[in-house]
C-alpha cells in the first residue's frame, strides 16, 4: 500500500511539472491568458491531490 501512495504522489508531481513545462512553450498569442490557465490547471492538480490523499487515507483507516 505504501508503494501505491508513493506512486500516486510521484505521478501527480510529474503531471504537474509536465503541465508547467508545456505551458512555458506556447505561442505569443497565448501569453495573455497563460497565467490564468496555468493557475486553473495547478488548482485542478492540487484539488485532485487532496481528494486522492483523503481517499487513500480513508481506505487505509477504514478498510485495512
Amino acid at each position: 500500500m505504501t508503494f501505491a501512495i508513493i506512486l500516486v504522489a510521484i505521478i501527480s508531481v510529474i503531471s504537474l511539472l509536465g503541465t508547467i513545462l508545456v505551458a512555458g512553450n506556447v505561442d505569443t498569442q497565448y501569453g495573455k491568458s497563460i497565467k490564468k490557465n496555468l493557475t486553473n490547471l495547478s488548482l485542478i492538480y492540487l484539488l485532485l491531490f487532496v481528494i486522492l490523499l483523503v481517499g487513500i487515507t480513508w481506505y487505509i483507516v477504514i478498510v485495512l
